[in-house]
């Protein structure tokens, strides 16, 4: 018996879909591998996007998930959240696969990045400026789209640009 592939041919109402639950996304959770145990590891993080539509959050040097990155940038982050009625498993989600890469302080991109941040998280201004924080912007390598039940794509980078 051949077998089923459950993944569907990309269309232009999946990319819409999952560039929608990208830049809604304030939150998701960031899959890494802890560099002590070499085990998975998963957290929840705020999320926002770049001016240029890159998903980025900003991180404390004292989570667990930045050591990770640190140690790894590859990394998996999932956005989307179930909404209040219905089964939380046919409601859409975006699942990342993605390098992370950090802007420091003194990096000249960080002003930008932080009043365009502020814009999406305004409650980040009480931590913005701490000498442990950073912005982590996730370069997408790949990803998959759960759109609902029976609705499975892989997109691309170039199809959520």
């Amino acid at each position: 018996m051949p077998e089923i592939n459950p993944i569907r041919e990309t269309t232009d109402e999946a990319r819409t879909l999952a560039r929608g639950l990208i830049s809604k996304a304030r939150f998701g959770a960031i899959g890494v591998i802890d560099p002590d145990t070499a085990m998975p590891m998963v957290s929840r993080i705020a999320v926002g996007q770049a001016p240029n539509g890159t998903p980025l959050t900003l991180i404390s040097d004292l989570s667990s998930h930045t050591k990770a990155l640190k140690a790894d940038p590859h990394c998996s982050l999932l956005v989307g959240e179930p909404e209040e009625k219905g089964d939380p498993l046919t409601h859409p989600r975006l699942t990342l696969q993605c390098k992370a890469r950090f802007i420091a302080h003194s990096d000249a991109a960080y002003k930008e990045m932080r009043g365009h941040y502020l814009t999406t998280h305004p409650k980040a201004k009480l931590y913005i400026d701490f000498a442990d924080f950073s912005f982590a912007l996730f370069d997408v390598q790949d990803a998959h789209l759960n759109g609902g039940f029976g609705k499975a794509f892989r997109l691309t980078p170039a199809d959520l640009a």
